[in-house]
């Protein structure tokens, strides 16, 4: 039986998925003119950089990625390539999303636009991210990397958990938390 090395992956889309919905309930709260919480978007891009980001795509780009290319995947002109701008043009998502946010928070009040087009922008793209992910790249890195390698990529994706133990379960409150507040507003 071969070691999965990409389940823990599709696991972790689950978390983001979450996150994403929040953030496209709360936008569409300011779209209706019923949103106050300017904090949810800092917890939320807290989330997007630190858990979908640095814990995340760190397995990622600098594990699988890195494998499917040594096993024979172009890095360019390839779903590697693809999904690496993909995290690039996400992160802009994030920076833009965060300066108006910042400014929104400082008394700001012509922003609300700019917030509900980068969060709208980031969570299509992170759905249809995951999704392409979930269906396209990570079955065929499970029938083309060889089973040799997949020790050593349990290995890192264990040294990239190990980093922050708390992290993974930290961000599962976040979640729930903002999970229960919506229901209990609902």
């Amino acid at each position: 039986m071969s070691e999965n090395i990409t389940q823990l992956m599709m696991d972790e889309h689950q978390l983001i998925l979450r996150m994403i919905t929040l953030v496209e309930n709360n936008t569409a709260k300011i779209e209706a003119g019923t949103f106050n919480d300017w904090n949810f978007y800092l917890d939320a891009i807290d989330f997007v950089r630190n858990y979908a980001d640095r814990f995340h795509h760190a397995k990622e780009e600098d594990v699988l990625f890195v494998e499917l290319v040594k096993n024979g995947m172009p890095e360019k002109s390839s779903p590697i390539e693809a999904m690496l701008m993909e995290h690039d043009l996400g992160r802009a998502f994030i920076k833009n999303l965060e300066e108006a946010v910042s400014k929104t928070i400082q008394g700001s009040e012509d922003l609300h636009q700019v917030i509900v087009e980068n969060a709208k922008g980031y969570a299509t793209l992170l759905r249809g991210h995951i999704q392409k992910e979930d269906q396209i790249l990570y079955p065929l890195a499970e029938r083309v990397l060889p089973e040799a390698v997949r020790p050593r990529m349990t290995a890192a994706y264990d040294k990239v958990n190990a980093a922050d133990p708390e992290l993974e379960q930290r961000y599962q409150a976040m979640v729930e938390r903002y999970e229960q507040a919506s229901v209990a507003c609902d």
